[in-house]
């Protein structure tokens, strides 16, 4: 999923229809790495860059909140270089964890905030 706060001076629609482009953008330029297959066991390994996921009313999880399954898992940011990590899953951080991972790591998403975003010409 492609995740892009909405851009000051921005309508949602403005962001979504941006996401959507680039999306598309991506898939035509390297379909040999992406899938458009809604259910994974159909991808094949290929990754889906899931556009529609930005939608009002979605009920997606914020970074650093706790899921509604055993163990109560936390949803955390990981940085580029952590995506080779055998051990990344779901489940890896809780709320007995993260803040053990914060203390450790950081917060990948501190020097996003409050910052002001211009959404490039397509």
């Amino acid at each position: 999923m492609i995740w892009i706060p909405i851009a000051e001076g921005y309508r949602f629609s403005d962001t979504r229809a941006w996401v959507e482009t680039v999306s598309k953008a991506v898939g035509h330029t390297v379909p040999e790495l992406v899938s458009w297959e809604w259910h994974k066991t159909r991808r094949e390994g290929l990754a889906r860059l899931d556009y529609t996921q930005n939608a009002i009313n979605k009920t997606l999880v914020a970074p650093f909140s706790p899921r509604p399954a055993a163990g109560a898992p936390v949803s955390v940011p990981i940085r580029w270089d952590e995506l080779d990590d055998p051990d990344i899953r779901p489940d890896r951080w809780t709320i007995r964890t993260v803040l053990d991972r914060l203390a450790t790591a950081g917060d990948p998403l501190a020097p996003l905030i409050g910052r002001h975003q211009q959404l490039p010409k397509l």
